[in-house]
């Protein structure tokens, strides 16, 4: 069988991220290893070769039989010679790892969004029934190929913007048939999508209306059978993976989880093999040091920390993911601190919280440009947030966000020619072509 090779040269910078260190913490996460006139191959949905475009060009002269893409394995004399894509002009780097986001609902939260700009507070909306009970309705009325149809057109909106891998959670259904639902739609559309997704189980999102007078009832329930269900009956063994669900989060604040309520949840999670990680220290502080024994994938939003809590992140692999969009959407005058935990030695990532109630966006430019201009992070600090440690919260650093030989061939080619226009331009879209696992290209998105 002939395999598919491309072959992007002239690249004016291509960041590589390059190196082995994971999580990126400190002055590592402002090293892109950007190559000048850069150049790389891609073979059967994998990187080839990264280099300047004069040394792949050399590699390349001779299509023989006998050449081999470096520490790839795969015979280039099986394919044709590659499809050439000129990238001058162009940036390219990994493509964005959007590893939180919350895609599974029907309509978006309007009512929610006048009260806001009237003046009340995200708990004043949900008191009222809004807030995310009020997604709840659709979600269990909605069948699971409405569904995925809905996460689908997500999912493409989000690759027209340079992004490649997407952390997927359940939340909005907060019923044991309607969560499992969820996440078999997350399932149904992932198997539509070129790029990657990974899905999570949030059935511990808020207590749903039906149990608000006896909360831990419905605790029992996602500990007792949401999880069970996803993680023993719903594992392939054969592929050595989760259908469903390999992670499970919980929204520990108030309103939603106590701190009691979310160790239970998550000690439910690493009974049944499943990874955690938690949404903390949005609206209130919560001690992270209650988590210490869940080694969590990841800890998101971080809005209230204190000291103590950012010591504690950086003694850790724990990924801090900070959602800057959210904060915009609410009209939060203050942003999670950025800068104090980067300068702390903590590993921090970027991601969209795509949702729609608080931030109903799908891009991660976007999100950088917000980075930059109300965290002060430095646009090699946002890129790397966004595309690396990312990888690191969804445990995919060996095949996702840096681009080197053996990796998969996820990329975004924006239209610039200096990596720091991707956070300076915001409100369009720059971003000219995404390779999704280096099978599909999509042209002119913008």
């Amino acid at each position: 069988m002939k395999e598919t090779a491309i072959l992007l040269t002239h690249v004016s910078q291509l960041l590589t991220l390059r190196g082995n260190v994971a999580p990126r913490r400190g002055s590592r996460m402002s090293e892109l290893g950007i190559i000048p006139d850069g150049a790389v191959l891609i073979v059967s949905g994998k990187i080839a070769a990264v280099g300047t475009t004069d040394e792949l060009g050399r590699q390349l002269k001779s299509w023989v039989p006998q050449v081999r893409a470096p520490q790839l394995g795969a015979n280039l004399g099986n394919s044709e010679p590659p499809v050439e894509i000129d990238c001058s002009n162009k940036v390219v780097l990994p493509g964005f790892v959007d590893s939180h986001t919350h895609p599974v609902f029907t309509t978006p939260r309007l009512i929610d969004f006048e009260k806001r700009i009237s003046g009340a507070s995200y708990e004043e909306i949900a008191e009222a029934g809004g807030g995310i009970r009020a997604s709840l309705r659709g979600v269990r009325e909605s069948s699971e190929d409405q569904l995925a149809a809905h996460v689908l057109k997500a999912l493409d909106e989000m690759a027209a913007h340079g992004t490649t891998t997407v952390e997927a959670k359940s939340g909005y259904g907060l019923s044991f048939e309607d969560e499992i639902n969820s996440l078999e739609a997350i399932r149904l559309a992932g198997e539509q999508w070129k790029g990657t997704l990974v899905p999570t189980l949030l059935g511990g999102h808020v207590v749903p209306p039906e149990y608000r007078e006896d909360p831990e009832k419905y605790v029992g329930i996602i500990c007792d059978q949401m999880i069970p269900y996803v993680a023993e009956e719903h594992f392939d063994g054969t592929a050595g993976q989760y259908k469903l669900a390999a992670c499970v989060d919980v929204f520990c604040e108030r309103g939603a989880f106590t701190a009691d309520q979310s160790v239970r949840i998550l000690r439910a999670a690493v009974a049944n093999g499943l990874k955690t990680r938690i949404h903390v220290g949005q609206l209130t502080h919560t001690e992270l040091a209650l988590f210490a024994e869940f080694n969590l994938s990841s800890v998101d939003h971080l809005d209230h920390l204190a000291d103590a809590d950012i010591a504690w992140l950086a003694q850790t692999d724990t990924i801090a993911t900070l959602l800057p969009a959210a904060n915009y959407f609410l009209g939060l005058g203050t942003f999670p601190p950025a800068r104090k935990l980067i300068d702390s030695g903590v590993a921090v990532a970027l991601a969209t919280d795509y949702n729609p109630g608080t931030s109903p966006t799908t891009s991660m430019p976007f999100v950088l440009s917000l980075a930059c201009t109300h965290m002060k992070m430095s646009p090699a600090e946002a890129i790397t947030a966004a595309t690396f440690n990312g990888a690191c919260a969804l445990g995919l650093q060996d095949r996702k966000g840096s681009l080197a030989p053996g990796k998969d061939a996820d990329i975004a080619i924006f239209d610039a020619s200096d990596y720091r226009e991707l956070p300076y331009w915001f409100g369009v879209n720059r971003c000219w072509k995404t390779l999704l696992n280096g099978r599909e290209l999509a042209v002119d998105q913008r």
